[in-house]
């Protein structure tokens, strides 16, 4: 049942506009914890971590996201979310995912200094992507 207020979101990449429309909630990873926005939110700008973007529009679906992080703008009921990836949970690749996951577990393995930030955001990006994809990590 619909009980919140729509509320215009977007989700923009680099590359694309991967969302717009009107939703009634949404959860991002905030920087320092998940937070979730409703219709009249306080006006915020917030940085997100990897993780995971889930929202309920309008028609009561759930959508959920994979993030590689970014920002999230809140202002007069309109969420602005600026991330450098995004994937819909239903259209991630998950042989692609665990092929980036092993690249990054190797390049940490080889214990590349100039290459150790870089690859812990891949593992990390890559185990987000697998966890939203309803793939179950091993442990």
């Amino acid at each position: 049942m619909i009980t919140g207020k729509p509320f215009d979101l977007e989700i923009v990449t680099p590359s694309r506009i991967e969302f717009t429309g009107k939703v009634e909630s949404v959860s991002v990873p905030g920087s320092y914890r998940p937070f979730q926005i409703l219709y009249n939110h306080a006006p915020i700008v917030a940085e997100l971590e990897i993780g995971e973007i889930h929202f309920n529009d309008s028609d009561d679906q759930d959508t959920i996201y994979a993030s590689g992080g970014g920002f999230v703008q809140v202002l007069n009921n309109k969420v602005s979310i600026v991330v450098e990836s995004a994937e819909e949970a239903g259209s991630i690749d998950i042989e692609r995912a665990l092929e980036a996951q092993q690249r990054a577990e190797d390049r940490l393995k080889r214990r590349e200094e100039y290459d150790f930030k870089r690859s812990k955001l891949a593992l990390a990006r890559a185990i987000n992507r697998l966890k939203i994809a309803g793939y179950k990590l091993r442990d």
